[in-house]
């Protein structure tokens, strides 16, 4: 990134994005805080665990004020519900497990941002995430954040290829507890405020109750139904597809002489089906929706793959094949839900991801 060119931080109104700017702009680097409003919806008491309420919105600006950089709110509340709420929604209904923080990524901010960014003349984008942009052999390249507590690179895999050289995050090198004494230290109004939990559009977590709200009570998935055990034996009722998901242990209140798990979600039957652990045992994945940030997958040794935002990686190999890439897992692992994100590292290194479509 050459000295003048202008650089638009992506400002939720948390302490990452605070501290992202203030040391783009103690760099040198001509810096606009860009906002984006995502969610028309969030209650008030909402605002300190959600990044698209009007008190963060608030928040961005007085940070820009304090760091010296100019600062806009974007409406993209019709993208947002076109990009991700929707899809979450549909996802659910399908008998899926989304992932919303991914796609806001990909289609929000390295995508419709990125283009606003580019109207006002700023040649990369910059976030606070926990992750790194690296340039190794002239290839630019996404890495795991110093920090294993904190990396956050397991939600970017999506960025496009093309825009891993505009691409900038700061905090890359840092623990939480640095960023926080960066923002004592700069004075920044956002240094004390918690940290953002839930996901913006469900406050308190309660996924089922946006499905429901948007989907409607009388949806085929959320209409009540059997649950079958090991043996075909039928164990009780669920409460409706859309709230259960592949490994799920907790809240199937049925009674056995193991732990089950929720192995299956037969979405024409509306039949919830559940197993032992041994049951949700898998060795390959196979993925849609990829985007690689590497040439020759095939030839790449010393791959793993992570199936969870906290999940250890599991040893593996690619191979691509005409109706999407299969990962050969090299030891076993339980079952992910379809919708989830599959990503995979070499190293430290995103070699790329996909969603899981299906587990065999």
């Amino acid at each position: 990134m050459r000295e003048r060119e202008l650089v638009a931080v992506a400002m939720s109104g948390g302490v990452d994005s605070s501290v992202a700017a203030h040391l783009l702009k103690e760099a040198g680097h001509p810096c606009t805080g860009l906002t984006m409003r995502l969610w028309a919806h969030a209650a008030p008491s909402d605002s300190e665990r959600s990044c698209c309420t009007v008190d963060a919105a608030q928040d961005a600006k007085r940070v820009c004020a304090r760091v010296g950089i100019p600062h806009y709110s974007l409406d993209f509340c019709q993208e947002f519900l076109a990009e991700v709420v929707d899809p979450f929604v549909s996802e659910y209904l399908a008998g899926r497990t989304p992932n919303p923080c991914v796609r806001c990524n990909t289609f929000l901010k390295w995508d419709a941002l990125w283009e606003k960014a580019k109207a006002i003349g700023a040649t990369h984008l910059a976030t606070g995430h926990y992750a790194r942009i690296c340039q190794n052999d002239g290839e630019w390249e996404l890495r795991r954040g110093l920090d294993p507590a904190k990396d956050q690179s397991y939600f970017l895999w999506g960025i496009p290829r093309d825009l891993l050289a505009r691409t900038c995050f700061p905090l890359g090198d840092l623990t939480k507890t640095d960023t926080r004494a960066l923002a004592e230290d700069a004075g920044l109004p956002t240094a004390k405020k918690g940290e953002s939990q839930d996901i913006c559009f469900v406050p308190g977590g309660d996924y089922r109750a946006v499905v429901r709200a948007r989907a409607g009570e009388n949806v085929a998935l959320l209409t009540p139904g059997p649950i079958v055990g090991p043996g075909g034996r039928l164990l009780g009722r669920h409460e409706g597809l859309a709230g259960y998901t592949i490994g799920q242990r907790r809240g199937i209140k049925v009674a056995w002489s193991e732990p089950l798990y929720v192995t299956d979600l037969d979405v024409p039957g509306n039949t919830l089906h559940l197993g032992t652990a041994s049951d949700l045992d898998t060795s390959e994945l196979w993925l849609e929706g990829e985007n690689w940030l590497a040439d020759d997958l095939e030839s790449l040794e010393g791959l793993s793959v992570q199936v969870r935002y906290r999940g250890t990686g599991i040893p593996c190999r690619i191979e691509p094949t005409p109706s999407g890439t299969r990962i050969a897992l090299l030891a076993a692992v339980s079952r992910p839900a379809p919708g989830q994100s599959m990503v995979v590292y070499q190293g430290d290194r995103v070699i790329g991801g996909g969603v899981l479509r299906q587990a065999a």
